[in-house]
């Protein structure tokens, strides 16, 4: 095996889930010259891009607000934008970007009820339901969750979560990290009760890292009224005052900002149900080669599926980290490495974002091929074989191409013209 990475032609393909792909179409939109931010006209693009972004989220009663920053930011944003230290708030750790959300919690002073859940399921509903009927006094002020938790490939009910919110009555806002989900599978803001919802640019957006997209519900945007969290850079007061107008509180990114105009863009072309559809079809069919080579997905049950990316676990005997090695400097894609408790023992594979059943099949043909290096006993072909298969079967009805008559019936006319 080669101790450094070769000199490759092509591409690096990116297979982790995220960053992702950026379509041609939003590239072109982003090499731009530098653009004044404060000009005149600059509200031409702003207004319509924060109006479209509910689109995307699937709100008319939320506000849309676009940082200069990172999904990350934006839990920050969620949270110190609509609670004060002291503040408790419930939520649950089933992967690593579930626990980073928690411990950011606990960094800005806020008091967390903690519920452990096995790595491989989501969100506890049935628990979270008997913790908040408890809640007498309704000091739990927000539910936070992660929608799809990207280390395990597992994505959890938002629906179920809020009809068990309601079934208790209990008054907590429901912060959903959208980060990995939104874009790219089913997201219903205002029909699932969301208050707050956070995503990133650089997954089903398909952009460069580097923009927070967050969404408030009228109920979280008067909950800033109390808030007392110091925030100053993430105070979305700042954003209110001069978006209204088409500006930003400080200097954006504009190449970004075109950007996501492209991309959403091409999202409402393609209609976002079709998006989700094809979302789903992709990850099924890897999903038929994780079976195919014998192997298991993170998650523990159907129920769990993302369609966004593929947690897969290796046999104990094999470090994930070695096919993730192996598939990088021998044949030149990125796939995504297990975090924290599932490091060494799962290798991930994003299927979100700007791809079709070419790209999944190139990938699994080259995943094929790491594991094998690896020295795992993965029959050649199986993987790829089996997604292949379900892609032809369901791939979308086109006319036959001629038909048997049509070459003698041009024939006949060119004898006829000579």
């Amino acid at each position: 095996m080669p101790s450094e990475k070769l000199s490759f032609p092509g591409r690096n393909y990116l297979f982790a889930p995220g960053p992702t792909h950026i379509p041609q179409a939003v590239q072109n939109a982003m090499i731009v010259p530098q653009e004044d931010h404060r000009a005149p006209d600059f509200p031409e693009l702003v207004k319509p891009l924060l109006r479209d972004c509910k689109k995307i989220f699937k709100t008319t009663r939320g506000t849309c607000f676009l940082f200069p920053a990172t999904g990350t930011a934006g839990w920050e944003v969620a949270l110190a934008n609509t609670m004060s230290p002291g503040d408790k708030i419930l939520t649950t750790r089933f992967g690593q970007f579930s626990h980073l959300w928690y411990d950011l919690a606990c960094r800005i002073g806020l008091e967390v009820d903690l519920v452990e859940t096995p790595w491989g399921e989501g969100v506890p509903i049935a628990k979270f339901k008997r913790i908040l009927a408890a809640d007498k006094e309704h000091r739990i002020r927000a539910v936070v969750v992660c929608h799809n938790e990207t280390a395990t490939g597992v994505t959890s009910d938002i629906a179920g979560l809020r009809r068990a919110m309601d079934a208790v009555k209990h008054p907590a806002m429901l912060m959903v990290d959208g980060v990995s989900s939104i874009a790219s599978i089913d997201f219903r803001m205002d029909q699932w009760g969301v208050d707050v919802a956070v995503s990133g640019s650089q997954k089903g957006f398909m952009l460069p890292a580097g923009m927070a997209i967050v969404a408030f519900s009228p109920k979280a945007l008067r909950a800033r009224k109390q808030a007392q969290c110091a925030r100053c850079f993430l105070d979305i007061q700042d954003h209110i005052n001069t978006n209204k107008d088409g500006y930003f509180p400080y200097t954006p990114s504009v190449p970004m900002l075109r950007g996501l105009r492209a991309s959403i863009d091409l999202l409402m072309d393609e209609g976002l149900e079709n998006v989700f559809k094809r979302h789903h079809r992709l990850a099924e069919g890897v999903r038929k080669a994780v079976r195919g080579w014998g192997l298991k997905p993170c998650a523990k049950s159907p129920k769990w599926y993302s369609d966004t990316v593929t947690a897969i676990e290796v046999p104990p005997s094999v470090n994930a980290a070695e096919v993730i090695h192996i598939a990088y400097h021998r044949y030149n894609i990125s796939l995504g490495a297990g975090l924290s408790k599932v490091a060494g023992k799962v290798f991930r594979i994003g299927h979100l974002g700007d791809n079709n059943e070419a790209r999944m099949m190139a990938v699994l043909g080259t995943v094929e091929m790491a594991m094998r290096d690896a020295g795992m006993k993965v029959k050649p072909g199986s993987g790829v074989a089996a997604a292949g298969e379900y892609y032809r079967k369901t791939a979308k009805k086109i006319k036959k191409f001629g038909s048997a008559k049509a070459p003698r019936e041009a024939r006949t006319k060119m004898k006829k013209k000579s």
